[in-house]
């Protein structure tokens, strides 16, 4: 062959480039690939090998002990940051954002910050204020809520208008609860000025304007028919017993705190008659378990069943059909895992992070265990019409016995010792400010 045969002419050289550079852009891919897949097992093992617990690789919450220092309970309630829950209807979420009046608040994506500079940017005037007010304004106002006395303190209830000496041990009772919690929170609280989680700490409150009320929403507490009563106070409905569960909890007839500007919440939180019902954690427990589980649901079956199953149940492919036949102890492994498959839910989280009874002080504490007469007792103080009255009836399920200490008892039985006391740790706190009785484990 003569050296001038040898030489490649250009497209030649272009193809031989090309090739040569595709080879390298996929060898320099996969060797990516190769790598993140060997991070990634090590992680997963290295996770395998720190889960101790007998129900299989699993990462639990460390449980809280039972004999705790000052400082370890103080720790627990300031260390406890706002996370967003789970929403109980997609349509909520929907709604939501279709709705360009009320700005979205997600609180996994969006900067708490920023939100509360836009509240404050909306009470500061209309556009035509020159910048350099509507600045001064935002910065006296957030120096207001910064400055704001937390906890809010409790407010003297308006004893005026009860008159039936029936009410002195309701009002008792009463006291001890509020001054239990009180010094609870003033022992073991030790909790700074909130900086930039104001409308998350609020946004389980409902807000009724005539008779001056915040309701802190506790769910399987009574919350159901708490929002019926707000209703009519509001004069939505003439009698709360023709009031349905839909148009309780998916007709956005009630306002919430965090559906105000700062300068409202600050202003309703100071002077608004701030109540909260609470139940024995593991009761509440089991009865939201019962009502979100042993029933059809179409929310709550396919987003958390579904998971839970998956992840807790062995070989559960053929059974995860639509989520439904979750199994209590499958339900508590889920609960305890701090790498839950599914986000938490109100339902089931703790009072002391839907509510924040130390930040935000309640003037009434009243308890599901005396509900009747604990509401009846509030609505008198609040100057309800007479002719009000708390009803007794159950939301959903009424063939069903409601959830009691004997009920409690059965959907335990089934749990190791070990698996109980893990459930009271998670609940510790709760147990603590509201004076529940430690439960026999």
């Amino acid at each position: 062959m003569q050296p001038s045969e040898m030489v490649m002419n250009p497209k030649q050289v272009f193809f031989s480039v090309l090739i040569f550079g595709v080879a390298g852009l996929l060898l320099f891919m996969y060797l990516q690939v190769w790598i993140e897949e060997q991070h990634t097992g090590g992680m997963e093992k290295k996770r395998e090998q720190r889960a101790t617990s007998a129900w299989g690789p699993v990462n639990y919450l460390q449980p809280i002990p039972r004999i705790m220092t000052r400082e370890k309970i103080q720790e627990h309630i300031t260390n406890q940051i706002p996370k967003s829950h789970v929403l109980e209807n997609p349509k909520d979420k929907k709604e939501n954002l279709l709705n360009s009046k009320r700005p979205t608040r997600d609180f996994m994506e969006t900067n708490h910050s920023q939100r509360e500079a836009q509240a404050l940017r909306r009470i500061t005037g209309s556009p035509t204020i020159q910048l350099t007010e509507k600045h001064q304004g935002t910065k006296t106002l957030l120096r207001k809520f910064r400055e704001m006395d937390w906890p809010v303190d409790i407010r003297p209830l308006n004893k005026s208008l009860v008159t039936d000496s029936k009410w002195k041990r309701i009002d008792a009772t009463q006291e001890k609860r509020r001054s239990f919690l009180q010094e609870f929170c003033k022992k073991y609280g030790g909790v700074s000025r909130p900086q930039s989680h104001i409308f998350h700490m609020v946004s389980r409150i409902y807000v009724e304007d005539k008779h001056k009320i915040l309701y802190c929403e506790v769910p399987k507490a009574g919350c159901s028919n708490w929002k019926r009563i707000l209703m009519v106070l509001n004069g939505l409905a003439p009698s709360a017993y023709n009031i349905s569960h839909d148009a309780v909890h998916y007709g956005k007839h009630l306002k919430k705190l965090d559906s105000f500007d700062l300068k409202g919440i600050y202003t309703r939180l100071n002077t608004y008659t701030k109540a909260v019902f609470v139940r024995d954690p593991m009761e509440r427990l089991v009865s939201a378990f019962r009502d979100k589980f042993e029933h059809p649901n179409s929310y709550y079956h396919p987003v958390f069943g579904k998971a839970i199953i998956k992840k807790y149940r062995p070989n559960a492919c053929e059974e995860l059909n639509n989520g439904s036949g979750v199994k209590f102890k499958e339900f508590i492994h889920y609960l305890l895992d701090s790498h839950r498959p599914v986000g938490m839910d109100i339902h089931w989280e703790k009072v002391s992070k839907l509510c924040y009874p130390c930040l935000i002080h309640y003037d009434f504490v009243g308890k599901f265990e005396t509900l009747e007469e604990d509401a009846n007792h509030f609505l008198q103080l609040i100057g309800a019409p007479k002719e009000l009255k708390f009803p007794n009836f159950k939301d959903r399920h009424s063939s069903d016995k409601r959830t009691n200490a004997q009920v409690v008892r059965q959907y335990l039985k089934d749990l190791t010792r070990s698996e109980r006391q893990l459930i009271y740790d998670f609940y510790y706190l709760d147990y603590l400010m509201f004076n529940y009785t430690t439960p026999f484990l």
